[in-house]
């Protein structure tokens, strides 16, 4: 079957049947904030949804934010964070090659975004979830995400800055319920069940989209700006294929329509990629857990310190290490986990002696008992050598022992995939300004060319810590949404 045409459609043969003066396409958190900035700033705004609502995948996201050089949820939490400190912490754990220019002004306007998050009404409850995790099961407003843990906290000084609304586990929902009621109150429009699929140039300005609503083609005049906010590709195999198989054959944390068009559409007009193969995995082994016990690979060995955040542990794993990985626990530490943090996960291995459960596992003879005599020989000087776990974490593991399989986790089953154990999504995308302006190939802005959230590349290199994407997209599609209007037609 032949792919869709992205090619673009000349100006003079659109034939509009809408024009606003900023056109957003796409309805997550990057659209929500780039449209609600625009209207804000007295542009007359249309937003495109292809879903027949919007909220995306940001609406069914776990909500987290990561935020800080000094909020006041920080403050109330007892932490005095700077965004000197943030900037180093973000630098190494989305390292390597972070985007230093995008990173040093998210950091430096932390406080303020958060702020604005505020004055949409989105809650934030001023108390610490103090535990590793994916995120709590708690109201907490403020959970840890690595920074406490090695060898971070020898990089900068410790905060805690994940920021979550008020409700427990998936918080994505009420993040969007907040930006969407903002941007109906700006004055900015929405079309759902509208699909864009072709960019109109006028010269060499991008000036609307062509789009389909069911059967029906739809043309929209932009006058300053299209702001393209569509997601990213993990749900395009092809796509996967070309620049990102690492995710191939694993599940997918989308809402189905993160497909690239955005991108595809973008690329049509002479637009610059940048980064297209970084992305996230998310290896759905229990946090909970692992802190508490270890987590090793196929041939019985641990790889990391099992306290960091889990997406780095997750890469450590699936792109480093021979599979399937186990979290090893025994009796005493599954017995401090809340039932609740648990996630309706439980053992399906368990055994009275480490060679009993490595026999089970299938592991090398030998293997899993070397693992565990060793650092059962250092936890008990409450130190560990080989990967520099916290001592909070430290304690010999005695018998009865379990092992948590990762493909049994909350991904397990797979939104849209084959139940790998590991869910993820892409970074890489558009190249585009602090502003939102997409670059072509000659490093020149595109007139009237805009983008944010998944379908930019962002403020990542190679790492990934929950509440960036969220952050980056809302941040940087704020920039867009003003660039966007105070852009002449």
């Amino acid at each position: 079957m032949a792919k869709p045409s992205v090619e673009p459609v000349d100006a003079a043969e659109a034939d509009f049947d809408h024009e606003c003066d900023v056109l957003v396409v796409g309805f997550g958190a990057a659209g929500a904030a780039a449209a609600y900035e625009a209207a804000a700033a007295g542009a007359d705004v249309l937003v495109l949804e292809r879903s027949s609502g919007p909220g995306g995948t940001s609406a069914q996201s776990g909500g987290e934010l990561y935020l800080g050089g000094g909020t006041r949820v920080q403050k109330a939490c007892g932490f005095d964070d700077t965004p000197d400190d943030m900037f180093a912490f973000l630098k190494a754990a989305l390292g390597p090659h972070a985007n230093e220019e995008k990173l040093r002004l998210y950091c430096d306007e932390s406080v303020e975004h958060f702020e604005w998050f505020r004055a949409r009404g989105v809650p934030f409850k001023e108390s610490l979830f103090d535990a590793p995790g994916w995120m709590p099961y708690t109201e907490d407003g403020l959970m840890w995400l690595g920074e406490n843990a090695w060898p971070y906290n020898t990089i900068a000084r410790p905060a805690p800055r994940g920021h979550r609304p008020e409700t427990p586990m998936f918080a994505g929902g009420i993040l969007m319920d907040k930006l969407i009621a903002a941007v109906a109150e700006a004055g900015a429009a929405a079309h759902p069940d509208t699909y864009a699929a072709n960019l109109v140039v006028d010269g060499g300005r991008v000036a609307g989209v062509v789009a389909r609503r069911f059967s029906e083609r739809v043309a929209y005049r932009a006058r300053r700006g299209v702001i393209l906010t569509s997601g990213g590709f993990v749900d395009n195999e092809e796509m996967l294929a070309d620049h990102a198989p690492v995710l191939l054959g694993h599940d997918k944390v989308s809402d189905g329509t993160s497909d690239g068009s955005g991108i595809r559409m973008a690329t049509a007009v002479g637009a610059a990629t940048r980064r297209m193969a970084t992305v996230e995995i998310a290896l759905t082994a229990n946090p909970a857990v692992i802190c508490r016990g270890m987590l090793v690979d196929g041939l019985g060995r641990r790889f990391i310190n099992e306290d960091v955040y889990p997406g780095l542990f997750s890469h450590r794993a699936v792109q480093h290490q021979p599979g399937p990985y186990w979290a090893i626990i025994d009796e005493a530490g599954y017995d401090e986990i809340a039932e609740a943090d648990m996630w309706g996960v439980h053992p399906k291995h368990a055994a009275e002696t480490i060679a009993e459960l490595e026999e089970s596992l299938g592991l090398p003879p030998g293997s899993l008992e070397a693992t565990v005599e060793t650092y059962n020989r250092y936890a008990e000087r409450g130190e560990d050598p080989y990967f520099h776990k916290d001592a909070r974490w430290l304690r010999p593991l005695k018998g009865p022992f379990a092992a948590i399989d990762p493909r049994d986790g909350f991904f397990g089953a797979g939104r849209h995939g084959a139940g790998t154990g590991a869910g993820g999504f892409t970074l890489g995308g558009l190249d585009t300004t602090v502003d939102g302006e997409v670059r072509n190939n000659s490093g020149e802005p595109i007139p009237g060319l805009y983008a944010a959230g998944r379908t930019a590349s962002g403020i990542h290199g190679e790492g990934y810590i929950s509440g960036t994407s969220l952050g980056d997209g809302t941040f940087f599609g704020r920039r867009a949404g003003r660039a966007a209007a105070a852009s002449s037609d």
